[in-house]
């Protein structure tokens, strides 16, 4: 065997892993070593274990476990180690650590010495992943509930700014109806109010403390799993060990509710790009959330609309991931539940930017009130109203709409509008009308008119803005 093919053949490494080595005569290859670590990914977790660590060692030194003293060089230990990581002095290193639980352990054990070693005692990996793991869900949970709760405010200002501005509304993206404006934009408050109930009750169940299960049955030493639960701000331990290190129920919970949130800014998206074409003109979007073109000088797209749209495949494929990676595994830890931390990052983090994204189009967009009303005379959309009238002079309403709808039809033979037809051209298909059709075709009385809960008349709206007003209070406080 020549000296390059020798050179890529896996070498055992010299010596096992010191904190799980003592079972084993030899360790995995180097390669197999970085294959498995997760220090990578999970070394984003610091805070949450040095504050796990901490308050497992403050419990062992109240039960009696490891002397005051032990506990002491512990924390202050650890305080270092933290100090370190903040200035960007801590050196994470593959290549000798797995994970970020065995790199911190390992650092505070070669600083303090023995009572490093100490830590450890009455907990596992097992355990330990599995609290770092549901502090850091609430974490993300509080980050992506406060983003929510700023693009629900944009929302409600920006309704409250543009009331009175009618525009077309749509189905099967053709024009149906008019509405305000600030009526379509309200019912994206309400999906994103959906989205932060979902986020908040992801939060609610990850707020159990699995600290104190160790492996998978519990431990012989005396701990108060009730007092490091209340140390770490969780409501209760969670109550089964073998659950505790094997749920992730809740990251399915909190990975869905982004899911449904990056769709819901994926729908909002599909329109601000329709609506800013030339085609539509109802929105310019702000130049510093657009781009240009390198070859077209006079190009202006909505490049940001289009990524977060884009970005919500990757988002339902973390979820699915994880729905994958748990459906396999029998109780309890398996090291594929490893796999659960990368989607969990990446579906926050995509649905945080594109929340960001998002909030700023909608917050510095000019809407273009003359163009949506413009296009609220285009598309027949005053045609139910006008069938509405019939049904007031005592027509049933089908044959109210047959009689209307001949009317368009002839209407788009010959390229009118209703507004444009006289009252004689509409007595020529029913003697029901009269001049009082005229004020049906009005596109303002056509949406003032619209006064049932929720609808889009200006009293309704007005209604529905002080609701929507008082639902964001109650998620703010």
């Amino acid at each position: 065997m020549d000296e390059n093919n020798e050179s890529k053949v896996a070498q055992p490494a010299a010596e096992p892993k010191p904190l799980w080595g003592g079972r084993f005569s030899a360790a995995p290859t180097g390669e197999l070593e970085r294959f498995g670590a997760s220090l990578p990914f999970d070394k984003r977790m610091w805070k949450q274990d040095i504050r796990g660590s901490k308050a497992h060692a403050a419990m062992l030194a109240h039960q009696g476990v490891i002397s005051a003293e032990d506990a002491e060089a512990i924390r202050a230990g650890l305080d270092e180690i933290a100090g370190e990581i903040e200035r960007g002095e801590f050196t994470f290193d593959v290549d000798r650590d797995e994970d970020i639980h065995m790199a911190i352990e390992r650092v505070l054990t070669e600083r303090i010495g023995p009572a490093g070693g100490r830590l450890h005692t009455g907990r596992s990996r097992n355990d330990q992943t599995a609290v770092d793991t549901h502090m850091i869900a609430r974490d993300l949970a509080d980050e992506l509930l406060g983003s929510l709760e700023g693009i629900q405010q944009v929302l409600l200002d920006r309704a409250e700014e543009q009331f009175g501005v009618v525009m077309p509304g749509y189905t099967h993206m053709q024009p149906a109806q008019p509405v305000l404006l600030s009526h379509h934009l309200l019912a994206y408050f309400w999906m994103f109010s959906r989205d932060h109930k979902r986020v908040a009750d992801a939060r609610a169940a990850a707020n159990k403390c699995p600290l104190g299960a160790a492996a998978l049955a519990g431990t012989t030493y005396p701990l108060d799993r009730a007092m490091t639960a209340s140390e770490l701000g969780f409501d209760e331990p969670v109550a089964n060990s073998m659950d505790a290190v094997s749920d992730r129920d809740y990251l399915l919970d909190l990975i869905y509710a982004c899911s449904v949130c990056q769709i819901h800014l994926s729908r909002l998206c599909e329109e601000l790009v329709w609506w800013s074409s030339a085609e539509f003109g109802f929105v310019e979007m702000d130049d510093a959330h657009s781009t240009g073109s390198s070859i077209m000088p006079q190009k202006k797209n909505p490049d940001f609309a289009e990524l977060v749209r884009g970005k919500s495949g990757r988002v339902v494929g973390d979820l699915m991931s994880l729905l994958v990676t748990v459906k396999g595994t029998p109780l309890t830890y398996d090291k594929d539940l490893q796999e659960d931390k990368e989607p969990l990052f990446d579906a926050a983090d995509t649905v945080l930017g594109s929340l960001m994204a998002c909030t700023g189009m909608l917050a510095t967009c000019t809407f273009k009130a003359d163009r949506m009303r413009e296009a609220s005379h285009e598309g027949y959309m005053a045609a139910t109203d006008l069938a509405d009238y019939l049904v007031g002079k005592g027509l049933p309403f089908r044959q109210a709409h047959a009689v209307v709808g001949r009317i368009v039809g002839d209407c788009v033979r010959e390229g009118v509008t209703l507004q444009q037809l006289t009252t004689d051209e509409l007595r020529s298909y029913s003697e029901l009308f009269d001049d009082g059709a005229h004020e049906a075709l009005d596109i303002d009385n056509i949406v003032r008119r619209r006064t049932t809960l929720g609808g889009t008349g200006h009293d309704a709206v007005r209604a529905q803005l002080a609701q929507a007003r008082d639902v964001l209070a109650a998620e703010t406080a």
